[in-house]
């Protein structure tokens, strides 16, 4: 397993030992955030008042190009206004990029500067919040269709077969925890039939391109009036409708959905035009997605977002695959 205990306090150990590159003083404090794709730390120092998000990337994952391809988006998307995100921090040597061993294996690790807020809260207006997140999404999609990307950016394609099919980053969703067989012949059905439309619907450039693709609840920060984006770390080329897929991703099946997706729509439509083929896409992408996380749920179950899920999520899956055959078979 990839973060037990033990793998933890050695990554955490070799960590501690680079952050005098980012000026940490002696006094300083590292403490482990999160653990999904990456592991997350919050480097917090009061010797220089700095404050720092350290994120550590997966082994075998991202390569060293897609990294920085990744940070100079976020800097392009900064220097245009077009969202509210941390900025790429770089080290004492002007490198954004640090490499370090945590005793085993040479790891990567990339400092953003600290963003105040929490999370939208769910019992609170979620819609409010997601009619802010449709005018940032069609702002990053505008700011996508005309940014010149710099030479040699390389970042991960997203399309059917990646997601879900026979070369899906994310694993297998046969491979899901506590899948039947008369549930695997549900999800099979529903995989060719989301093959079928996907491909019917295409990858033109007005509706295939550079997306952050993981605009989730959990890397949306709320202060006041302020939405803020973090952890571009999947943003890739996909689908632009398939944005809201991942904004709600491990909410699929709550009665609310249709309300946030009413919100989304609304907001990205005050700042750009959203044709009624791409909203009409928008069912068939949250069930792409949803089987997407099946599978990373079995393949990261070393995780607490994971383990969290369990088999009940598979459960839920198959039962929202039966209702997509029944109104889209």
């Amino acid at each position: 397993m990839l973060y037990d205990a033990d793998f933890l306090s050695r990554l955490e150990h070799g960590l501690q030992d680079l952050t005098p590159a980012w000026g940490a003083s002696p006094d300083s404090r590292l403490r482990l955030l999160t653990i999904s794709e990456n592991a997350t730390f919050r480097l917090t120092d009061p010797g220089n008042g700095r404050d720092l998000i350290i994120r550590v990337h997966r082994p075998d994952y991202h390569t060293d190009s897609e990294i920085l391809s990744e940070l100079a988006w976020i800097e392009a998307l900064r220097e245009a206004g077009i969202v509210a995100t941390p900025r790429p921090m770089a080290a004492s040597d002007g490198n954004l990029l640090q490499v370090f061993s945590d005793g085993e294996t040479m790891r990567r690790a990339v400092a953003f500067e600290f963003m105040a807020g929490k999370e939208p809260d769910a019992e609170a207006d979620l819609a409010k919040w997601y009619r802010t997140l449709g005018e940032i999404n069609a702002r990053l999609h505008g700011h996508s269709r005309s940014w010149a990307r710099p030479e040699r950016f390389i970042r991960k394609t997203w399309d059917f077969e990646r997601i879900i099919g026979g070369g899906a980053y994310w694993g297998d969703w046969r491979a899901a925890l506590g899948l039947t067989p008369d549930g695997k012949a549900v999800l099979e059905r529903t995989h060719a039939l989301l093959e079928r439309q996907t491909r019917a619907y295409g990858y033109g450039a007005d509706r295939f391109g550079l997306v952050h693709c993981d605009m989730r609840a959990a890397n949306l920060l709320v202060e006041g009036d302020r939405l803020g984006v973090i952890d571009f770390d999947d943003c890739g080329l996909s689908w632009f409708a398939y944005d809201f897929a991942a904004a709600i991703s491990f909410m699929e099946h709550e009665p609310f959905i249709p309300e946030l997706m009413a919100a989304w729509l609304e907001g990205y439509r005050r700042v750009a035009p959203l044709g009624p083929e791409h909203e009409a896409a928008l069912p068939m992408f949250i069930m792409l997605r949803r089987m997407q996380l099946t599978a990373w749920i079995a393949s990261h179950a070393e995780t607490p977002t994971a383990q969290s899920m369990d088999t009940a999520y598979t459960d839920g899956t198959v039962a929202l695959a039966e209702r997509y055959l029944a109104e889209h078979g």
